[in-house]
């Protein structure tokens, strides 16, 4: 950290830059970028000892967001391996039914989707915020917010000693509970229903066993989200595979957790003693634990975006698409953090760092992916956390199908519309609320 300034009276003063950011996972480092590529001076500040130390997330990352802001990033990024086959898949206890996808050309660039380990992603991305000039300060938590004479938001307070930097803006990055959006009021408190908490293992296996396993070159990966198999929690599952390792985890209802007097790591040994996913994961060597809390409330549960010297950005402003088809994250956070900065970086050159000054920030994200998909997809989390989707559907749809498959001579094949039925009625499902959900789930994905 950069040394403060000690003026002759000997009263400390804080340092100063023209933006303090607060984290550095990829929103809070592409707000650092952006700054410092537009002149200005900005601090980036991470309370682990380097980015990436602490932060957790499944495994995937859709890289093209980076297109504009790393020209040919796929040469230079820390890629585990680029997936080329994604899977979808409901499981009940014994069985399972996957719609499995697979192209050659997310294997050719500039690629589709990646797997990536934190600490090498962050650390790069952090690292090109450094070389356009950042100032990178490690092991420091920023504890609440600078205020000047009339009470604007003017930089953060650290835990350091002597610790305040002072800034025309803060860009807070700092989480899903984020502490500095907390105390200007922008974020109340979450509610538990909005919540989930992502759990993930990382298990060590040859890359030879990946390969042939998953039926991938070196290079290539695999993507795996599966409904169901969680014990009855609302959630789902992920398996990604890595060079040497495989992610294995689920997201969880935090509520419906607590309630159930669950361990989450239980919820993970039963996904992956399950028929389908165990053969796959047979000797891996666990490396490590983790867990994150993640917000899937969607747009309804977003906080305001901007304040007098203030903006808000990845988790810290709810921007996770949890859509059922999608769960995202980083790509949102890298796409937020770098308009954060160059709507601050805008304010700046206007001399305007009010609400209204940063105003353009919102404005962009409404213009890009970031807003349009969560106001698209606002009412899925609803449907995709109900009852029926998670837990009734999926043993329903496994024994529509079993039924279908099942060679029963001598006696003759029912219709498909007559076992639909059967298996409808025999999970207390009516064809009236079959018909309805479909509806409902074509109006938000159609």
């Amino acid at each position: 950290m950069a040394e403060l300034v000690v003026p002759p009276s000997g009263e400390s003063v804080p340092f100063r830059f023209d933006a303090v950011v607060v984290g550095a996972g990829p929103a809070g480092s592409a707000a650092a970028l952006a700054l410092a590529r537009a002149g200005r001076s900005v601090a980036l500040v991470e309370r682990g000892p380097f980015p990436g130390s602490k932060n957790v997330y499944g495994g995937v990352v859709y890289g093209r967001v980076l297109d504009p802001i790393v020209p040919r990033w796929w040469e230079e990024v820390p890629v585990e391996r680029w997936v080329v086959r994604r899977s979808t898949m409901v499981v009940t206890g014994s069985q399972s039914l996957s719609v499995d996808y697979r192209t050659q050309t997310w294997g050719d660039a500039p690629y589709n989707g990646m797997t990536t380990l934190r600490a090498r992603f962050d650390r790069w991305l952090a690292d090109k915020a450094v070389e356009a000039g950042a100032t990178l300060v490690t092991s420091t938590v920023a504890t609440g917010l600078r205020r000047d004479a009339r009470g604007r938001v003017a930089g953060v307070v650290t835990d350091r000693p002597d610790g305040e930097l002072a800034a025309s803006v803060v860009v807070a990055c700092d989480g899903v509970n984020s502490f500095l959006a907390k105390e200007a009021g922008l974020l109340p408190r979450t509610a538990p229903e909005h919540l989930t908490l992502g759990v993930k293992e990382v298990l060590d296996l040859p890359p030879a066993t990946i390969d042939e396993r998953f039926g991938v070159g070196r290079t290539e990966g695999v993507d795996m989200e599966v409904l169901g198999g969680t014990g009855g929690i609302a959630g789902g599952g992920f398996l990604y595979t890595n060079t040497a390792s495989v992610s294995v985890g689920a997201v969880l209802s935090l509520p419906q957790l607590a309630a159930s007097g669950t361990r989450p790591e239980a919820v993970i040994a039963e996904l992956k003693a399950h028929p389908t996913i165990e053969p796959l994961l047979r000797g891996g060597r666990l490396r490590e634990y983790s867990a994150h809390l993640i917000p899937e409330g969607g747009y309804d549960t977003m906080p305001p975006l901007a304040a007098d010297g203030l903006l808000v950005a990845g988790d810290a402003a709810a921007l996770t698409l949890a859509a059922g088809i999608w769960l995202e994250g980083v790509n949102f956070a890298i796409a937020s953090g770098w308009a954060a900065g160059q709507a601050a970086a805008r304010a700046l050159a206007s001399g305007d760092c009010s609400a209204a000054g940063l105003a353009s920030y919102r404005a962009d994200l409404e213009g890009q992916f970031v807003l349009a998909d969560h106001k698209r997809f606002r009412a899925a989390p609803g449907l995709v956390l109900s009852d029926r989707v998670q837990n009734r559907y999926p043993e329903m749809l496994c024994d529509l199908v079993e039924q279908l498959f099942t060679v029963a001579n001598p006696e003759p094949k029912p219709g498909g519309w007559q076992v639909l039925r059967r298996t409808a009625a025999r999970h207390g499902i009516p064809l009236r609320q079959l018909a309805a959900d479909a509806l409902r789930a074509a109006r938000i994905f159609g």
